[in-house]
């Protein structure tokens, strides 16, 4: 795969250093606030939602949304159900466009995770199972300093979800967020992830959608001291039809902290569309930073868009590395040459090819569940992909 094949990125750098950005110009600008009234109604053409369908989401981002709650079921007892006026909600970060503010002011219930330190790693997964009609979850996963856990989020169902996820990775805390998109294909999902790293915490936030009519998360990270450390996962198949758009922004503040976002997209099937927008600051004061964003989109079929837009804006020169990359194209053919060459069918071949794709992502998660439930998507998808071919080879 070239970056120049069946490319549609639209990769921007901004790189300054010591230079005073003005409003509107820089990530950092952009308004936050709790509520709702204090942004407009979007129309599309803003830079935040211009490749979101809109007429799609009025659901999401009208004058105020009623919704009821989801489903939630969890495999642990460390998970609480609380009142919106429990003092640990509302302490990561703060909504930065009109949607995020609308969901945090629409759920009546929320839910808290606690990851203890006592010497042990602790694994918690939650369910999220929405009904239809428009429903709204707010969790709050708080690592304490020191601990070590990972905490499974899936979601799943047939309606509408708008949601909201705080995340606190204590000082020198490990902690994995698994966030799991596998909704019916009715279903419509916006969330709002929000995280925060301590001193010399590390997090790695893994987001994998393999369902759902519209699917679009935007997950905002800062550092609270130096020596943190954050990976980001990302993969998704975006099949017909089907809307997925995946937003970071990683604030860079303290010194001597690390960030890595991979994100890993296949698609396939007439207005198949996915969006990944990596949005990296490091200012002024964050000396030492090192940090790399990629994002590789696969398309499988004709008639699939994907757009990538990784946007970088340093405001120091003294940074240990900073870097991003973007490509999108459709099977290598050199590669599949390759196989073929060596006895290997064409079918094979290729599922090979996509294999090989996800592989490494697939191998970083670290949580077996999720690895097996992504690569069992992509058999499926695999097989629909081969299908669709047969059927057009013997027209």
């Amino acid at each position: 795969m070239t970056t120049s094949d069946l490319s549609t990125d639209h990769s921007r750098a901004k790189l300054v250093e010591n230079e005073d950005f003005g409003t509107g110009v820089s990530r950092a600008d952009r308004p936050t606030s709790f509520s709702p009234d204090d942004f407009s109604v979007p129309t599309g053409e803003e830079e935040e939602w211009r490749f979101t369908p809109m007429d799609r989401i009025a659901d999401f981002i009208g004058e105020r949304i009623v919704a009821g709650p989801a489903n939630v079921s969890a495999d642990s007892p460390k998970l609480e159900t609380v009142t919106r006026k429990d003092p640990r909600l509302g302490t990561v970060g703060v909504p930065d466009d009109r949607s995020a503010a609308l969901a945090w002011e629409a759920f009546s219930e929320a839910y808290v995770v606690t990851i203890p330190n006592d010497d042990e790693t602790h694994e918690v997964a939650v369910s999220f199972d929405v009904p239809a009609g428009m429903h709204a979850a707010h969790t709050a996963i708080i690592a304490e300093p020191g601990s070590k856990g990972t905490v499974v989020l899936e979601h799943t169902g047939v309606g509408e979800l708008t949601e909201g996820v705080e995340i606190t990775v204590g000082d020198e805390a490990e902690l994995t967020v698994v966030s799991v998109q596998e909704a019916d294909r009715s279903a419509r999902h916006f969330s709002s992830q929000r995280i925060s790293v301590g001193r010399d915490a590390k997090v790695k936030h893994i987001l994998v959608t393999i369902g759902g009519d519209l699917v679009r998360i935007s997950t905002s990270l800062n550092y609270q001291g130096e020596g943190g450390s954050a990976e980001l996962l990302g993969a998704y198949i975006t099949e017909a039809g089907e809307h997925q758009e995946h937003r970071i922004f990683v604030d860079h503040g303290p010194k001597n902290c690390v960030s890595r976002a991979t994100y890993k997209g296949a698609l396939q099937g007439e207005e198949a569309h996915s969006v990944w927008i990596g949005d990296v600051l490091i200012r002024a004061e964050a000396a030492n930073t090192d940090t790399y964003e990629l994002n590789r989109n696969l398309v499988l079929t004709r008639g699939a868009k994907a757009d990538s837009v990784p946007n970088l804006e340093i405001k120091t020169g003294d940074i240990v590395g900073a870097g991003h990359a973007s490509a999108t194209g459709r099977f290598d053919e050199e590669q599949l040459f390759y196989l073929r060459a060596r006895g290997i069918p064409e079918d094979i071949a290729r599922r090979l090819v996509v294999r090989g794709f996800f592989a490494e992502l697939v191998e970083q998660i670290g949580v077996e569940s999720i690895e097996n439930k992504l690569m069992s998507a992509i058999e499926r998808e695999l097989d629909i992909a081969e299908l669709a071919s047969n059927v057009e080879g013997s027209k």
